[in-house]
C-alpha cells in the first residue's frame, strides 16, 4: 500500500509540474507562396520547451523533428505539409526542456484553427515587364509566375505549377496622372492590352487572381506600379549642363535688354535737355 502512494503521490507531482507551464496561445499559421510557417507565444523560459504535432482528417499525428522541445515560437511546416488540398490542424505542447525525461502524462498543449495550404496561403506580389508595340496602340505584359517554398523532383514550383488553368491575373490600369482606372482578366501570364491612347502613358499594376478560392482569399498582393512611358520632362531631356547654360544666356540677354533700353532713355534724357536749352527765351 506504500508503494502504490508513493507511485501515485509522484503522478500527482508530475502531473502538477506539467500543468505548470504555460500554454501556449495566439497559436497562428502564416503563409505566402506556400511558405506555412506556425507562430505562437510565450517564450518559453528554461524550465519547458515546445513540441509541434500536426495531423489531417483521419490521419495520424506527426511532429517535425525540428520543432520537437525546442526554445523557437515558430515551426517552419512548408514542406510536411504534403497534400495541398486536406486541412491541417496543429497542436503546440509544452513540454520539459530537451534532454530531460518525460514522464508520460499529457501535456498543456494549445490548437491551431485549421489551415489548408491550397486554399489558405496568402499570394505574393507578381513581377512584370513591359512592351509597347511601334504604333503605341498596344502594351503587352509578360508576368513572371511567382516562386512557391514547394520542390517538386528538385524544381522549384511556381503559382502556375501548383493551380494550373485556375490562376489568372488581374491588371490595374490608368493614364497617367489620372485617377480613372480600368482593369483586365487574363489567364495567361501574356497579356495585352489594345486599343490604348497613342502616344498617352499608361500606368499598369497586377496581382494573382484565383476565382475558384473564398473570396477574401481570391486576390494576392499587388505588385510595384509600372508606366508605359514617362510623361515628357525638360529634366528628362536636356542635361543639367545643358540647362545651366540656357539660364545663364537667358540672364545675358535679359541683361543686353535692359542695358540697351536704360541707355537708350539716356540718350534720350540728353537730346531733350540739349533741345530745350536752345530755345530762346520770350520777352515779356
Amino acid at each position: 500500500m506504500k508503494r502504490v502512494a508513493l507511485i501515485v503521490l509522484v503522478l500527482d507531482c508530475v502531473h502538477a509540474v506539467l500543468a505548470s507551464y504555460p500554454r501556449a496561445y495566439n497559436v497562428t499559421w502564416k503563409s505566402t507562396n506556400f511558405k506555412t510557417v506556425l507562430t505562437w507565444e510565450p517564450k518559453p523560459s528554461a524550465d519547458y520547451s515546445y513540441t509541434v504535432e500536426f495531423f489531417r482528417a483521419g490521419q495520424d499525428r506527426r511532429r517535425s523533428p525540428l520543432c520537437v522541445r525546442s526554445s523557437a515560437t515558430q515551426c517552419d511546416l512548408s514542406g510536411a505539409l504534403s497534400s495541398l488540398t486536406s486541412s491541417y490542424t496543429a497542436d503546440v505542447l509544452s513540454e520539459p526542456p530537451l534532454g530531460e525525461p518525460s514522464e508520460g502524462s499529457e501535456a498543456p498543449h494549445q490548437s491551431s484553427p485549421r489551415f489548408c495550404p491550397y486554399n489558405d496561403t496568402e499570394i505574393g506580389k507578381p513581377d512584370f515587364k513591359l512592351e509597347v508595340s511601334e504604333d503605341q496602340r498596344k502594351t503587352t505584359l509578360f508576368v513572371s509566375d511567382p516562386l512557391t517554398a514547394l520542390f517538386k523532383d528538385g524544381r522549384q514550383l511556381t503559382l502556375r505549377d501548383v493551380f494550373a488553368d485556375k490562376l489568372m491575373y488581374k491588371v490595374t490600369y490608368r493614364k497617367n496622372r489620372s485617377t480613372g482606372k480600368k482593369e483586365h482578366v487574363s489567364q495567361s501570364s501574356v497579356i495585352e492590352l489594345a486599343a490604348l491612347d497613342r502616344g498617352r502613358s499608361y500606368c499598369f499594376s497586377v496581382q494573382a487572381f484565383i476565382p475558384s478560392r473564398a473570396y477574401s482569399k481570391q486576390l494576392g498582393e499587388q505588385s510595384h506600379v509600372q508606366c508605359s512611358q514617362e510623361e515628357a520632362s525638360i529634366l528628362r531631356d536636356y542635361s543639367a549642363v545643358v540647362i545651366a547654360v540656357a539660364v545663364l544666356l537667358f540672364l545675358l540677354l535679359v541683361g543686353i535688354v535692359t542695358g540697351a533700353t536704360v541707355g537708350c532713355c539716356k540718350h534720350r534724357r540728353k537730346v531733350l535737355l540739349k533741345q530745350k536749352e536752345a530755345v530762346p527765351l520770350r520777352d515779356v
